[in-house]
């Protein structure tokens, strides 16, 4: 039997001996893991110019062929007339509203189409080789910028003998001059860089219009159409330099291309003023930290008079749109697990418009002051809200999965906050069984996150949820190291992961003990990336967990900074491996294997190249060499996230954490 054909035969018999259990009586009003495969999400919002229209991504899974579909939707501002409108993505608005481009695969092949809104006319403009992304309408409404691959040839060393007709050989060998040349999600890097192209929205052939051995990021048109805005790294040797790009302005009268920026430090993401007067922009001095919080920037079109615009605010600037009359820049903002829209004047303080307990985000804006953005809250799947700039009351207009929700019991989430080992509080959130009773004992699961900058959230969280539906109550926090809490903090365990982030995630299973309805002998942990990261240095610290999953982990910190897609986690140590062998060793969990006493299941995707195979072959092979109770479970087919290109994987992981758990349950 060959290995895929084993996996699916082990997955098999898990959901089918799970599929038995959901079905049970005491299950059918809670959140079973069989809900994943009708899940639904929604993303990239884009409300029409004159504000009475939204269209929308929703994506859903095709449970016969095990992936997932987008298709374009569309709604009234106030949430009637909802209705598919196109299999596609990436959707775009032309200036006047009559028309929307989007992408949309044909003949195998990602192309951009027009579509006229009031005849559903659709005309392929383009047949490119390539797949388009970051697509942009001229002011005009005439042309349609993109980027997109230019390949380029790969070297040659060798001159093969010449085939015979008719033979088929095998793929030829890759040679490899670059310093990043595998990228998680996609596998090998394609020869080539990534440049902006404009095409006539009525259909014709595609122009280059940057140039050089760059990467180039999305379009941003002026008003006059004369002149494209971008953010990049065109300096020698880009691919060393880790926060290098700069904001460009591309003349399409001539083609030349002028920095408007110039530090050490990154700048990017440039938007135009639509009063074409400013561009505002994100960006850093480069301190070589292992985190920077992002801030918002100002300077006229020609690049002159720079000047911070986001102020004091400590958080990092996301998702900026300018206000239609061009007075200021409004943003979210993820700020203690959540995120708000805030609006920053070009001149004054900055003012939060929405306020809730939520994550608010991906908001568009129409020219009369209407907003609709994607509302996630504790026990709210993703869903658009619809408000207005003067009364910012959120109007919730989709219902992607309520139909599934409907009678469903779901854990209360609580929000604590507690003090680590230093004093330093900790923020962090419980979700209880949907039938908690305070005067029973529960078996806890410590969650931990990723990154290990991010953050987590109060968005509604589907395996928690579903977690807590079996009798687990779950701790998740955001420990020193998160993001969402300023630069100090983000930056606590700079040189230094892990290491005081395992403090506070002990220090937060102390504070859920002393509530009284925890079963000090069920104690779990589990965690994904840099959540793999700490829970493998956590079984190698301490012997108080049950059992722990270990999900595509870093456990030996010299080995992985070669092997990973990004060449930049050298820059996480004061010196290289091979000048100082040592640090990398000492914040290596490998390093304290041979101290661990809890029964430990390592879990990752085979095509992960973010926390590479080797990673969590290497850990399971200490642990087996030993004795130890341990299983690796490999997960075919999958990158660095388990279950984005299939959901029975998002399933299997799911179910064989829990099962490993249950296994070990007192």
């Amino acid at each position: 039997m060959k290995k895929g054909q084993v996996f699916v035969f082990l997955l098999g018999i898990v959901v089918l001996t799970f599929g038995a259990h959901l079905r049970g009586a005491e299950l059918q009003n809670l959140l079973t893991v069989d809900l994943f495969l009708d899940w639904e999400s929604v993303s990239s919002p884009q409300i029409s110019p004159d504000g009475t229209q939204i269209v929308y991504v929703r994506q859903m899974t095709d449970k016969i062929n095990d992936k997932y579909e987008s298709h374009i939707w569309i709604v009234n501002f106030d949430g009637s007339r909802h209705r598919q409108l196109i299999k596609g993505s990436s959707p775009r608005w032309s200036p006047d509203g009559k028309r929307l481009a989007y992408i949309s695969t044909v003949d195998n092949r990602p192309q951009i189409i027009v579509r006229w809104m009031d005849t559903g006319e659709a005309t392929q403009i383009t047949h490119l080789d390539q797949s388009p992304s970051n697509i942009a309408w001229s002011p005009d409404g005439g042309k349609i910028a993109f980027t997109m691959l230019v390949p380029s040839s790969p070297p040659s060393w060798v001159k093969m003998p010449s085939k015979p007709k008719g033979a088929k050989w095998a793929e030829p060998a890759m040679v490899v001059d670059r310093l990043s040349y595998r990228r998680d999600g996609r596998g090998n890097r394609p020869l080539g860089f990534s440049h902006i192209f404009t095409v006539p929205a009525s259909g014709g052939t595609p122009r280059q219009v940057t140039n050089g051995d760059y990467d180039h990021g999305a379009p941003q048109w002026s008003p006059d159409g004369q002149t494209i805005i971008f953010s990049a790294t065109r300096k020698p040797e880009a691919e060393y330099l880790p926060a290098g790009s700069e904001v460009y302005a591309l003349s399409l009268k001539d083609g030349q291309i002028r920095a408007l920026t110039d530090r050490d430090g990154s700048d990017q993401n440039p938007k135009v003023s639509p009063d074409g007067r400013f561009i505002a922009y994100t960006g850093y001095d480069q301190k070589n930290y292992s985190y920077h919080v992002s801030k918002l920037y100002l300077m006229d079109f020609a690049g002159q008079n720079k000047r911070l615009l986001s102020g004091k605010l400590n958080r990092s600037i996301r998702n900026f749109i300018w206000s239609p009359d061009s007075s200021g820049v409004y943003f979210d903002v993820g700020d203690r697990g959540n995120s708000n829209i805030h609006f920053t004047p070009i001149s004054g303080p900055i003012k939060q418009i929405t306020e809730g307990t939520h994550m608010l985000r991906s908001l568009s804006l129409s020219s009369n002051n209407r907003a609709v953005a994607i509302l996630s809250a504790p026990w709210k799947p993703g869903d658009l809200v619809t408000f207005s700039l003067d009364q910012p009351t959120l109007k919730k207009i989709t219902e992607v999965n309520d139909d599934l929700l409907e009678g469903l019991k779901l854990g209360e989430v609580e929000e604590i906050w507690y003090k680590s080992f230093d004093d330093k509080p900790i923020q962090g959130w419980i979700i209880k069984p949907p039938d908690f009773d305070p005067n029973k004992k529960y078996p806890l699961i410590l969650y931990i996150h990723g990154g290990p900058h991010a953050m987590y959230s109060v968005a509604f969280n589907f395996e928690f949820q579903n977690h807590a539906a079996h009798d687990y109550v779950i701790l998740y926090t955001n420990p020193r190291g998160s993001t969402g809490y300023g630069q100090e903090f983000g930056n606590a365990i700079w040189y230094s992961y892990p290491g005081d982030d395992y403090h506070d995630l002990m220090k937060g299973v102390d504070a859920v003990l002393k509530k009284g309805y925890i079963d000090e002998e069920n104690l779990f942990v589990c965690g994904g990336s840099g959540g793999g990261v700490l829970t493998s240095w956590i079984v190698g610290h301490t012997d108080r967990f049950r059992a722990a999953v270990v999900m595509k982990p870093v456990t030996n910190w010299h080995s992985f900074v070669g092997t990973t897609d990004g060449a930049m986690w050298y820059r996480s140590f004061r010196k290289m491996p091979w000048e100082d062998p040592q640090e990398y060793l000492d914040r290596s969990s490998i390093s304290y294997v041979g101290n661990v006493t809890t029964p430990t299941m390592v879990l990752t995707g085979e095509l992960d190249l973010r926390c590479p195979m080797e990673q969590t072959e290497q850990y399971y092979r200490a642990l087996k060499i030993q004795k130890k109770e341990t299983v690796m479970v490999r997960i075919p087919g999958e990158f660095h996230g388990i279950g984005r290109r299939h959901p029975t994987h998002k399933i299997a992981q799911i179910l064989y954490l829990r099962q490993w758990f249950e296994k070990y349950k007192k």
